[in-house]
């Protein structure tokens, strides 16, 4: 009786088959934390200190969640944070001063 015999799958197309699984969880990670920093952004570039402190919050928020499940790197969203942050301060210490 001839035997059945399994194809041999190549790791390659194992490889390719799991990158884009991963791609597919990570994506709404991604998309979240784009979407939170450009509307915090937009926020503190039009002056809004109330709106745009809930949403940098939100940004952080979404940002350090992406980190921490490995869909950016940790300093990547160090940096991003860091570079908000600097936005903020500067937008409403000068709108502070001003009046």
């Amino acid at each position: 009786m001839p035997y059945a015999h399994k194809e041999v799958e190549l790791p390659s197309e194992k490889s390719a088959r799991v990158a884009e699984g991963r791609r597919l969880r990570n994506q709404p990670l991604h998309t979240r934390a784009k979407s939170y920093v450009a509307k915090a952004m937009k926020l503190v570039e039009e002056g809004q200190r109330q709106e745009a402190e809930a949403a940098v919050q939100a940004a952080f928020s979404a940002l350090d969640r992406a980190a921490q499940k490995g869909v950016i790197h940790p300093n990547n969203a160090s940096r991003r944070k860091s570079r908000i942050a600097a936005r903020f301060k500067k937008a409403f210490e000068a709108q502070a001063a001003s009046s």
